[in-house]
């Protein structure tokens, strides 16, 4: 039985998450994990439980759009200096990874005081997850 574009992209976005919370689950200093499209739209997303939102709805948003656009902008130069895998963003408050795969964007929160030798090790899991 053929199956609605309405049910595809029910499967499809619950393979998406399903990715998020393995990536979610690789360690406790993971806050958030997110997997948005090449317009800043995110397609899911999970928090931690008990972990506190920084970001409110619109200021999400817009930090969503600015990560897509900075990626869509980024893929021009691909071919001179080759696709960019990952980026790391430190802030005062978090740390944030963010992953370019065919599906889309995958962007990590993590505790601020993650350690460097856990962040190296989860950018090598997440890259074998997506």
């Amino acid at each position: 039985m053929n199956q609605t574009p309405n049910q595809k992209w029910t499967e499809e976005i619950s393979k998406y998450k399903k990715k998020c919370q393995r990536i979610l689950d690789l360690s406790s200093s993971i806050r958030y994990v997110g997997l948005i499209n090449q317009y800043g739209r995110t397609l899911t997303g999970i928090i931690r439980p008990g972990t506190g939102i920084l970001l409110k709805a619109d200021p999400a948003r817009n930090e969503f759009f600015l990560v897509s656009t900075l990626f869509n902008m980024r893929n021009k130069v691909d071919v001179a200096i080759g696709k960019m895998d990952y980026a790391i963003f430190k802030h005062d408050k978090v740390t944030l990874l963010v992953f370019q795969s065919k599906e889309g964007i995958y962007y990590v929160s993590l505790n601020r005081n993650a350690p460097v030798t856990v962040i190296a090790k989860i950018v090598e899991k997440v890259r074998k997850i997506i």
